[in-house]
């Protein structure tokens, strides 16, 4: 599952508001917001739609399970020209 981390580096790298986000991923802004900074954890659901509106917008998770990888993180996907 996402991480708050994740969720911060994911916005900056498509510099998307946390308004962005929640409108984007018709997730409430409030939850956005206990979410990021770590007061809560969302429901799984809620995750998944937080995932799937980044995936949309280009952003590919990283889980950390490589070599030298230094835990999970984010980067933008490749795109086609």
């Amino acid at each position: 599952m996402i991480t708050p981390a994740q969720s911060r580096a994911a916005r900056a790298l498509i510099d998307w508001s946390r308004e962005q986000l929640a409108d984007t991923s018709r997730v409430a802004l409030r939850t956005i917001v206990d979410f990021e900074r770590g007061a809560r954890a969302p429901r799984e659901v809620t995750a998944l739609a937080i995932e799937r509106a980044f995936s949309e917008a280009g952003i590919a998770f990283l889980d950390g399970d490589y070599a030298g990888s230094g835990g999970p993180g984010v980067r933008l996907r490749d795109r086609e020209a």
